[in-house]
């Protein structure tokens, strides 16, 4: 089975390089040269347009920032659309709008080609170790042809619903994580304002009703040491809370706790973070406190 791999950013670089260690024909493209030159001195075959990796692929994976790029690298000139031969499978990795997707499989079904929108979760170090969580949407019978390649990028695959199904739960996912991070950043300022020692709060709340996933991933290795080197960025995290947003107005459906969290990050953005880890937030709150919340060294 011959692979392409489109989109060579901190995810799919990582992911591209399992799929070619497991020992499968790969093809690969991205717009960065940086990015191929790495795939080069490993003997990847290097594709000079998205169109050109889907000529030479029975599967193409996607790993892309945003809906409009999915969107020009699938249907655009020299997109993997006008190539692709009828049988095709596009795994799309990326995390975008439910609509959208649904709307290019409109498209690419005329063709015989078929679609999984398959998001994921883990963050670089998931995509590096191959125990990245997959939620997968589309044909069940498409997914179990491609499972064996999935198996190599993920621990736990989801099959989650239709097409577009994987989209919208990764959205309510990242909104989830989005909501409690910055829920964590002021509840963590508030105690250590009040003169708690964050080591005591940690311990107390990850034993308690008040502990997440959040909690437990960015305290330790984040907040408490000063580092806010991603990890998960805030730039993508208020992506994926605007995914949320977009698609709440599509369904006539206030997101209050949404709007009020990206606006938080908005706020990071505006103050530099951006490309800092998403618990980088707690900084915004020490700014406004002017406190520290660190582990005594």
């Amino acid at each position: 089975m011959k692979i392409g791999f489109i989109g060579l950013g901190v995810m799919g670089s990582r992911m591209a390089k399992r799929i070619h260690k497991a020992g499968y024909d790969l093809t690969v493209f991205d717009v960065m040269e940086d990015s191929i030159r790495e795939f080069k001195k490993l003997g990847v075959a290097i594709g000079n347009s998205p169109g050109d990796v889907a000529a030479e692929s029975n599967v193409v994976l996607m790993s892309l920032p945003n809906s409009q790029v999915v969107t020009d690298v699938i249907l655009g000139e020299n997109g993997v659309f006008h190539k692709a031969k009828p049988g095709t499978i596009l795994i799309d990795l990326s995390s975008i709008t439910p609509k959208i997707i649904r709307d290019i499989y409109k498209k690419t079904s005329q063709k015989g080609i078929e679609i999984l929108d398959a998001p994921v979760s883990g963050g670089s170090t998931g995509a590096e170790t191959g125990t990245l969580t997959i939620m997968v949407g589309g044909k069940r019978e498409i997914l179990d042809k491609v499972m064996p390649i999935l198996k190599v990028l993920g621990k736990t695959i989801y099959h989650v619903g239709d097409i577009g199904a994987g989209d919208t739960i990764k959205l309510v996912n990242n909104l989830l994580l989005g909501a409690n991070m910055a829920a964590i950043a002021e509840a963590l300022t508030l105690g250590a304002k009040a003169g708690l020692d964050p080591e005591v709060m940690f311990e107390v709340i990850t034993n308690s009703s008040g502990n997440s996933y959040a909690l437990e991933a960015k305290y330790p290795k984040f907040i408490s040491q000063g580092n806010f080197e991603p990890g998960f960025m805030i730039d993508l995290q208020y992506k994926d809370l605007q995914l949320a947003v977009d698609t709440a107005k599509d369904l006539n459906l206030p997101l209050i706790i949404g709007n009020i969290t990206q606006q938080i990050y908005e706020v990071a953005k505006a103050e530099g973070l951006g490309q800092k880890d998403i618990s980088s937030v707690i900084q915004l709150y020490e700014r406004w406190s002017d406190i520290t919340v660190r582990k005594e060294k």
